[in-house]
């Protein structure tokens, strides 16, 4: 008996994943589940570029609007409420197609993913160190006891970095220790990446975000401030959000807050583009091929045939890494 087929389709922001998986849930009577970080969060829409109720054609989406702004998102919670919409679907003979591009939640979700305990006293205290020391201190700490996890988490990201020290400390080990390995734990899986030649994907964003400030991003933005954005850990860390907020603080122009979005997205996409790249197991596909649909869609059919771990082999004649220089 074949696996229960689960479908992730993964790669940069500005890719194209939200019309590629409605348009696959329309060929297999599947159902949308969203694996992007930010768009749990009810009223972040504009910003957060999340798929309205007309463009989704009717298919179902699971795991977005959850959340008020001032709540917290943990990838453990995010991981069980994902994995139940896709045990749901499985149990109803309707297929689960994941679309996001936040790596980390995806891996949570299709991988043999078991998160560490926490410990209150312990977060307590390293958030309290990131307050008056700041991130840049701790990440130095971090380096010098885990420099593999240090490599991999940005200096101003505080909150994983707190995470990172936790562990170190609850374990005894080292934080990417903690990390798994590709197994899949639906071996039905099949990924499917979005390849867009650099040069495109920063085209593309620039003009995403010229999209989001002319259809009421700013307005968006001040509307979530009254609803609590500020008191969140999570939500106003959000790419743009930031640069929204110091635009309404008067502390930057419009035109400012534009470019300053535009960049720090172009800096994330590269980000999620190195990070899918380690995962051999995902089938690349050009973003912009005539017949896209189809080919996913054969992939997925070899795929799913494929016994294991469900692995799929990076595609020949992509071009993935010529496009890239």
């Amino acid at each position: 008996m074949a696996e229960p087929l689960v479908v992730a389709v993964v790669g940069p922001t500005a890719a194209g994943k939200s019309d590629l998986s409605v348009a696959l849930c329309k060929r297999l009577r599947g159902e949308v589940v969203n694996a992007d970080a930010m768009q749990v969060y009810r009223g972040m829409d504009i910003g957060t570029a999340k798929i309205g109720p007309s463009e989704r054609d009717g298919v179902p989406h699971h795991l977005l609007d959850l959340l008020d702004v001032t709540e917290t998102a943990t990838v453990a919670e995010f991981q069980q409420l994902a994995r139940a919409a896709i045990d749901d679907c499985i149990s109803r003979r309707t297929t689960p197609v994941l679309a996001g591009g936040s790596a980390l939640y995806v891996r949570a979700i299709l991988d043999d993913f078991v998160f560490p305990g926490t410990d209150a006293a312990i977060r307590e205290r390293l958030e309290q160190e990131l307050a008056e020391i700041g991130s840049g201190a701790l990440h130095a700490r971090l380096a010098e006891k885990d420099p593999a996890a240090a490599a991999q988490i940005l200096p101003s990201n505080g909150r994983r970095i707190v995470r990172a020290l936790e562990v170190i400390e609850l374990t005894g080990g080292p934080y990417v220790a903690t990390l798994p390995e590709h197994h899949y734990v639906y071996p039905g899986a099949v990924q499917l990446g979005l390849d867009v030649p650099r040069p495109e994907l920063d085209e593309r964003i620039g003009r995403r975000v010229d999209r989001m400030f002319d259809a009421g991003f700013v307005d968006e933005v001040r509307d979530l401030l009254n609803k609590g954005l500020l008191e969140g850990r999570t939500a106003n860390r959000a790419l743009g959000y930031s640069q929204v907020i110091a635009l309404l603080d008067g502390e930057i122009s419009e035109r400012e807050a534009r470019e300053r979005t535009a960049q720090s997205t172009r800096r994330f996409a590269r980000r999620q583009d190195s990070w899918f790249r380690k995962d051999r197991r995902i089938t690349w596909l050009r973003y912009d091929d005539p017949d896209l649909v189809e080919k996913a869609l054969n992939v997925i059919a070899e795929g799913n045939r494929t016994e294991g771990d469900g692995v799929v082999g990076m595609e020949e004649g992509l071009g993935a890494r010529d496009a890239r220089g």
